[in-house]
């Protein structure tokens, strides 16, 4: 699960029923996210690169009709922060792209760190008032706006996938004294692309997306404690976790799902 094979792929190479697949990686992804809230704590981090990556759950927000009140399906963000320099992710949270989401993962991002850090985001408006009520005055912060122009109309349906064409980007300056050579969000963009080929169910234009939100997050929690404590950085030729102080070996998944549990 943890190298990106789908639910239905990993049943038919372990001979293991899905069902069965899915109720281990559901409890194991909530232990997964105990042990991450328990253990990523007192992160002395410089630089903080937080973006937000979108997904969906049991059908996208466009198929779900005007009268159903229903916050657990449809559009879904994957909310992450991450220290540019251990790559070590700091703080996640799953939750709607809204003001509500944005203040309640800056606020587990603020209680997981320690000193004054430089924090950068995209141009999202809720970022503002929501560091603004965590941090208050003690964070350098700026935002990485950027322009993008008009999505390239192509023929025979091309142009229905096409990526908005990228124009310029800017920095804007929040509050304190930020680094403008720190200003990027280069490295928490690149975690966004391990994201999608790491997790099958973050693959675009697939029938591997979530079905209840429930799944949704265990996967991203067994994802992000496996991305920590397992797999070595191909940059810094340790883990992050490593690299951050939080641990001084390579964890096996064995030693990673066995402390989870306990």
């Amino acid at each position: 699960m943890i190298e990106g094979n789908s639910i239905r792929s990993t049943e038919r190479m372990t001979g293991i029923h899905r069902d069965t697949i899915m109720r281990l990686t559901t409890r194991t992804g909530k232990a997964c996210f105990n042990f991450l809230d328990k253990k990523v704590r007192g992160v002395r981090a410089e630089r903080v690169q937080a973006d937000e990556i979108w997904t969906y759950v049991f059908k996208k927000q466009a198929r779900i009709g005007i009268d159903t009140d229903e916050p657990h399906i449809g559009d879904q963000y994957v909310f992450v922060g991450m220290d540019a320099d251990t790559k070590l992710v700091i703080s996640h949270l799953v939750g709607k792209r809204d003001g509500q989401s944005a203040y309640y993962f800056m606020r587990d991002l603020r209680e997981r760190v320690v000193g004054r850090i430089q924090l950068t985001t995209d141009g999202f408006k809720p970022y503002l008032r929501a560091v603004e009520d965590t941090f208050g005055g003690d964070v350098n912060y700026a935002q990485l706006i950027k322009v993008y122009g008009q999505v390239p109309q192509g023929t025979g349906g091309r142009g229905w996938y096409a990526a908005a064409k990228f124009m310029s980007a800017y920095a804007s300056t929040v509050s304190g004294v930020p680094a403008p050579s720190a200003v990027s969000t280069s490295y928490i963009e690149r975690q966004n692309l391990t994201m999608r080929m790491q997790m099958r169910r973050m693959t675009r234009l697939t029938n591997a997306f979530s079905k209840k939100l429930e799944n949704l997050e265990a996967a991203i929690a067994l994802h992000f404690a496996h991305y920590n404590f397992c797999r070595i950085h191909q940059s810094l030729r340790i883990t992050p976790a490593m690299a951050a102080g939080l641990t001084n070996h390579v964890w096996d998944l064995e030693e990673l799902l066995s402390t989870a549990a306990a």
